[in-house]
């Protein structure tokens, strides 16, 4: 007869669980890397394109409205910190406010700021596409436009895409009776994929309207 004691099923039981890595945020990581790959491969066309046509760029770049480009990048930045205050909301379960004050601010709420900062800062890109386009820089004009909307319009169909996951997110908490881990989580990827085109957009504009 085996004797089993109070110790021992006390060892056994209180063993540690293994916690494992969330699936998805892993996924989105692994998924932004090939991303960084292909926006390096852009900044390779754009620098080798550059470097044939030096006295091109040197004047096509001067028609640039650096102070606009500079204000709608201001714009997008500020949205990657109310989007990662959104992320603090989630991560406390709070999905919407409990008052007016900032800081009761839920999820929705600054991820509904987000979402229009970030349509501000495509709305101020076309624009400034509309105004190029009438000065004479299109796509197919020179090697610059074509860098030039290559590069900043594959940017444009990222923070679009990004867009669409905020609605999507948004969508997804209204839809759901209690906010819970995967509300939380899906907010938390996204995030990511946010601050990803933030950084790549402060990348862009120093390439394309500061570096000379």
């Amino acid at each position: 007869m085996v004797n089993v004691t109070s110790t021992s099923m006390t060892f056994q039981t209180s063993a540690p669980a293994i916690k494992r890595p969330n699936t998805v945020a892993v996924g989105t990581i692994v998924w932004l890397g090939s991303e960084v790959m292909f926006f390096a491969g852009l900044f390779a066309i754009y620098f080798t394109l550059r470097s044939t046509s030096p006295e091109l760029w040197n004047f096509e770049a001067g028609r640039l409205n650096v102070p606009f480009a500079l204000v709608n990048t201001l714009v997008l930045v500020a949205s990657s910190f109310t989007c990662q205050f959104g992320v603090f909301a989630a991560e406390r379960m709070q999905p919407y406010r409990t008052s007016w004050k900032l800081r009761d601010w839920g999820m929705v709420e600054w991820f509904f700021v987000t979402y229009v900062m970030g349509a501000i800062f495509v709305a101020g890109q076309s624009l400034e596409y509309a105004q190029l386009v009438s000065e004479g820089i299109a796509f197919d004009s020179n090697a610059y436009g074509s860098a030039f909307y290559l590069t900043t319009g594959f940017h444009a169909l990222h923070v679009t895409g990004g867009l669409i996951a905020f609605l999507l997110v948004l969508g997804r908490v209204f839809a759901v009776k209690n906010f819970g881990h995967k509300e939380a989580t899906s907010a938390i990827v996204v995030s990511y994929y946010w601050h990803f085109v933030d950084v790549v957009w402060i990348g862009l504009f120093l390439v394309i309207y500061v570096l000379k």
